[in-house]
């Protein structure tokens, strides 16, 4: 995959929020993470699915979790993250 598809990303992360209960509707620069939407245990989640889905390499020494805070942040990140 040479390039990001957003909607993909985005499907991912309302199927969490759905799963949560929540509004599956977010703005791209939304805060997921800040706002409460998501916990910790989505982030472990999501993070497994940049890696299996897009092959992101967490064991990166710049890696940081406020990468996943929006749906902007995310695609950054995956998109840095491609070979």
């Amino acid at each position: 995959m040479t390039s990001v598809n957003i909607e993909t990303v985005r499907g991912t992360i309302a199927e969490m929020l759905a799963a949560r209960d929540q509004e599956a509707d977010f703005a791209d620069d939304e805060s997921l993470f800040d706002s409460g939407r998501l916990d910790s245990i989505a982030a472990v989640n999501l993070l497994l699915a940049l890696e299996n889905d897009y092959g992101v390499d967490l064991s990166d020494p710049d890696f940081n979790v406020s990468q996943i805070d929006t749906l902007q942040e995310i695609v950054q990140l995956v998109s840095t993250h491609q070979s």
